[in-house]
């Protein structure tokens, strides 16, 4: 019988949040059974911070990519050709994180379109899926997902939309277009009844389990700093809410990432 492991497909790990106990906070969750991290960029200097880690842990991958609200302000020709670079380290595994944002307004919604399908077309030329991020834009980020995958651009693996936020008919159509849902600490939330109403409807199979670290902490530790051992406490949830025991969500989530990024293979 293979080993059952957790994996956290996103987590910052290249942030300064964690400069000053890095090594602690990996060897907790090791001891947690996290065997496999994700590492995304938010732009072209954490791209490289996070190619780095994955140079140096055995279980950290990375993604490289330019977060919507850092586009304005670091999106360029030169930024595309440094992540080109990036995507040739063996241990980069998926674009990201990428996608559109129109909450904070930090970038123009053109700027952030271009940057997306820019990046989108990196991902299909290197064959990587990529690592979605969406707030408050579901209908554009639709539209332009569905442009890449009706004309034969996207990867066979398309990618994850991460830390879902949403109602069950825009998780239907995301799953439908082939993508995985990443599920983080509010699932874990008292009042997240509606989210774990959607929960119960979802395919497993379709699930993967995020912290997006140092953000997002779930129950019981809500208002501290989150990191990869904690995954541990999405997959109690998941195993509640499916009916399952957490051995299972533990064997059904990695199973589910490693088919994504392909990081055994």
């Amino acid at each position: 019988m293979n080993k059952v492991y957790l994996t956290d497909t996103h987590c910052h790990l290249n942030l300064n949040t964690f400069d000053a106990d890095l090594e602690e906070v990996l060897e907790r969750a090791v001891r947690a059974g996290v065997e496999r991290i994700l590492v995304p960029g938010i732009d072209v200097e954490t791209s490289v911070r996070a190619v780095e880690l994955a140079q140096r842990y055995p279980q950290v991958f990375a993604a490289v990519g330019i977060h919507p609200n850092s586009a304005g302000d670091c999106w360029s020709q030169t930024a595309y050709s440094e992540l080109a670079d990036l995507v040739k380290v063996p241990k980069v595994v998926a674009i990201g994180e990428i996608g559109l944002d129109y909450y904070r307004e930090h970038t123009p919604a053109d700027i952030q379109k271009n940057a997306l399908e820019a990046q989108l077309d990196l991902a299909a030329n290197r064959g990587l899926p990529v690592v979605l991020h969406n707030r408050n834009s579901e209908t554009d980020l639709l539209q332009i997902l569905q442009t890449w995958v009706d004309t034969s651009k996207a990867p066979n693996r398309l990618g994850v939309w991460h830390s879902f936020e949403g109602p069950l008919s825009l998780a239907c159509q995301v799953i439908g277009m082939g993508f995985y849902l990443g599920i983080s600490g509010p699932i874990t939330y008292k009042n997240a009844v509606e989210k774990k109403r959607i929960i119960k409807e979802l395919p497993k199979n379709r699930i993967l389990i995020e912290t997006d670290a140092p953000f997002l902490t779930p129950h019981p530790h809500r208002g501290k700093r989150n990191e990869p051992m904690f995954v541990t406490l999405i997959a109690e949830e998941l195993a509640r809410q499916f009916d399952l025991s957490v051995p299972e969500v533990w064997q059904i989530t990695t199973q589910n990432a490693t088919s994504l990024f392909l990081w055994e293979s």
